[in-house]
């Protein structure tokens, strides 16, 4: 007698065997590295808060968010957690890279997918050089200059730094308006929510999802106008384009709602790590 399986659906792996083992550990690497993103993204949001109200003088990006836990009780063991977290998220994205299967897995996605496993590893690199005592070394904002500096001295370097500017307004506006379209449900396994879970979890998705598009489309905009002026200096990291808000009509108060935003974008990081389908 034959079996078949229907199309589309993964082979249901029996207790024990190395297919449910491999399942296992990506999913639990997913899930540590979701919770690391909504530590940092909570972090930040409260720095940047306290920024817009004139109470902070950190850095509002993930170097701040850094020294904040390393300040803590058990700083230190903190940040060798949140390490052992982005590896897990550069793992897990990896996996669904090289290792995802299913219909809907095409060449787009896998070639996204590495992008960020590359990001995560490159971020998880950054936080072990900092809890093994590397300290900060440059800020973000320095950081994005020098990168924008040696971009614009490359032949066409104008060009690509342009471009590199109109693709982060891109991802920024695609982030904004999937997360206001709330795209994210796909994602998660709605049916094991209540109905109240289910409104809090889309609430924290399209606030946090906007609030994070924003500050990647305003990133953007200062590389472009780098590419433009031909000045790095133009170029601002996430602390500088955070602080950039307060620059705005409306004062500080949109910081306040962009920070807000990040928070809620965190607390919606732990939501996937309990709710993603992995």
């Amino acid at each position: 007698m034959t079996t078949s399986r229907m199309p589309g659906r993964h082979r249901a792996a029996r207790p024990g065997t190395s297919d449910s083992a491999e399942e296992q550990t990506l999913t639990a690497a997913g899930q540590a590295g979701f919770a690391a993103r909504g530590v940092v993204y909570v972090l930040v949001g409260v720095l940047a808060v306290r920024i817009a109200l004139g109470s902070g003088d950190e850095s509002a990006d993930r170097q701040g968010a850094l020294a904040q836990i390393a300040e803590q009780p058990f700083g230190k063991a903190m940040l060798w957690a949140l390490v052992v977290g982005f590896g897990c998220m550069a793992l897990w994205r990896g996996s669904r890279a090289v290792l995802g299967r299913g219909p809907r897995r095409k060449a787009a996605s896998r070639v996204l997918d590495g992008g960020r496993a590359l990001f995560y590893a490159a971020v998880c690199w950054a936080t072990a050089v900092y809890a093994a005592g590397g300290g900060q070394g440059s800020s973000g904002n320095e950081q994005s200059q020098d990168w924008t500096a040696s971009a614009l001295e490359l032949p066409y370097g104008r060009v690509l730094v342009g471009a590199a500017g109109c693709l982060l307004i891109g991802i920024g506006g695609v982030l904004a308006v999937r997360a206001a379209l709330r795209r994210f449900l796909r994602q998660l396994d709605t049916g094991a929510m209540s109905h109240r879970t289910k409104q809090v979890v889309t609430a924290l998705g399209v606030g946090g999802g906007v609030a994070r598009g924003a500050v990647f489309a305003a990133a953007g905009v200062f590389i472009l106008a780098a590419a433009v002026r031909f000045d790095p200096q133009e170029a601002k990291g996430v602390d500088a384009t955070l602080r950039s808000f307060t620059q705005t009509p409306v004062g500080p108060w949109l910081l306040v709602a962009v920070a807000v935003g990040l928070i809620l974008f965190g607390v919606f990081s732990f939501a996937s790590a309990r709710w993603r389908r992995l």
